[in-house]
């Protein structure tokens, strides 16, 4: 097997370039890159499809390739997340068939418009089923779409934990171990941070040191090289609360310091934040040069 790639080296040369989840109805590049550009964003995140339906529409050739040029010319590097109701681990089997064919397609809308990155949430174990049976059945339906990732423009599968609800298959950075070891390490998969899921899950990035005992609990579980995306996120709620209420930066529970602290760790070095705040264009533009600024502050770990 070829060594892990889920973190290619970041086109804009930037240690950690910081951007945002941006909306592409009505054109992937005459929307979503001029919402980027009114950010400021330095890397973007899209949706390929709608996030609460299983359709897997076809893209437009024309803006795939305005896309493509557009983030390369501007040195953005692109991921897509997949949509929300994506479960592996579902006891329900037309779930679980969906979920192939709705993963499939991101995986390959991805690759189509120069994505390095598909985020995909781990899902839960529905139905009172054993963790067990869920992590088997992850195993038999995506270990298969990882395999199918031959190409050498192929997106990254990068695993986003949850924020501990239900029966969460991955919250706390501890539970990826089970998870990428139903999936035998595959050197195509990796990490997507979400910062409000983990503080929601029970990191309390907001005690001292607590980002970097996050940060280094991921390493120890996964292994260096594993972190691909943050998703940059304050908390509207408490630490352990296990509810994904995103705030915007320095404005929640988690406050703007730890932030800071992500961009002196060892493990997020070429790693690229984008963020999912409230606000609208104002909110989020304001949000990106907040990480900026700490981008440039930022105390060592």
């Amino acid at each position: 097997m070829n060594s892990p790639h889920p973190r290619p080296s970041s086109p804009s040369g930037l240690r950690n370039p910081v951007g945002g989840h941006v909306p592409v109805a009505g054109g992937l590049a005459s929307v979503g890159l001029s919402y980027a550009r009114e950010i400021g964003a330095e890397a973007v995140q899209v949706f390929v499809a709608n996030p609460r339906g299983w359709a897997t529409p076809a893209g437009n050739p024309r803006q795939d390739e305005q896309f493509r040029e557009g983030c390369a010319a501007g040195s953005l590097p692109a991921y897509v997340h997949a949509p929300y109701l994506i479960n592996f681990g579902s006891h329900t089997e037309a779930t679980v068939d969906r979920s192939v064919e709705s993963l499939r397609h991101s995986l390959r809308r991805g690759r189509e418009i120069g994505a390095l990155g598909v985020v995909v949430h781990t899902g839960s174990a529905t139905g009172g089923r054993p963790r067990s049976a869920a992590l088997a059945q992850v195993r038999e339906r995506m270990l298969p779409l990882l395999e199918e990732l031959t190409h050498d423009d192929d997106p990254a599968l990068l695993l986003e934990p949850t924020a501990g609800q239900g029966a969460s298959l991955c919250s706390l950075a501890e539970d990826l171990g089970p998870y990428f070891e139903a999936l035998d390490r595959h050197p195509r998969l990796g990490v997507c941070l979400d910062t409000c899921h983990a503080f929601a899950a029970g990191h309390d990035m907001a005690a001292p040191g607590g980002m970097k005992l996050l940060l280094d609990a991921l390493v120890d579980t996964v292994g260096a090289g594993r972190l691909g995306l943050i998703h940059a996120n304050d908390s509207k709620d408490v630490v352990g609360a296990h509810k994904d209420r995103h705030e915007n930066i320095g404005a929640g529970h988690i406050g703007a310091d730890p932030f800071g602290e992500l961009f002196t760790h060892p493990a997020t070095e070429g790693v690229p934040l984008v963020i999912e705040t409230p606000g609208g264009t104002a909110g989020h533009a304001a949000d990106v040069a907040r990480l900026k600024e700490l981008r440039g502050v930022g105390s060592p770990v």
